[in-house]
């Protein structure tokens, strides 16, 4: 079982609603990199309705908010290859970081994938963002070796990380 939040903190399913929250903290997050940039209509259009996405792909999304702001999500959907689910869009605001936010988020995934019988989760994570490389590798996810380019107009190329499930 997760962890409770801390007091100040609540999480919840993402809304359709939470646009506008979402696209502040990844934009935020992409803006702590050099040449990191977030298109949201050419590149992520989910963002604009993250509840109808996850759903329409038989997955979840959730939010932290503190006072009314969206300071962290993330979610799963199944993954490409059977038997597993992939993490997807796990991202923590820099002034809420270092709280267990992304080990919580990590924690929710991993708990819905043993309810679905998943036999591992995966995850592709850009190259430049080492702190969530770190907290993967601290959680048991191991990089494949295995890379890959988006040709985005970030120029971005993610790792991919896997965990295997015991039965």
């Amino acid at each position: 079982m997760t962890a409770a939040l801390p007091a100040d903190l609540r999480l919840r399913p993402a809304r359709d609603d939470d646009a506008d929250g979402l696209i502040a903290l990844i934009g935020d997050c992409f803006a702590e990199y050099e040449n990191c940039v977030l298109d949201v209509d050419g590149e992520i259009p989910e963002l604009r309705a993250i509840a109808r996405w996850a759903a329409e792909l038989d997955g979840r999304f959730w939010v932290v908010e503190r006072r009314s702001r969206v300071v962290a999500c993330g979610g799963l959907t199944p993954a490409p290859t059977q038997g597993g689910i992939e993490l997807r869009k796990l991202y923590v605001a820099a002034d809420a970081r270092r709280r267990g936010l992304g080990a919580h988020l990590c924690g929710l995934v991993e708990e819905e994938a043993r309810r679905r019988r998943a036999r591992f989760i995966e995850l592709w994570s850009d190259t430049r963002f080492l702190d969530a490389h770190r907290l993967y590798q601290r959680l048991g996810y191991l990089r494949t070796g295995e890379t890959r380019e988006l040709h985005d107009l970030s120029d971005t190329i993610e790792y991919h990380f896997r965990k295997a499930l015991a039965p």
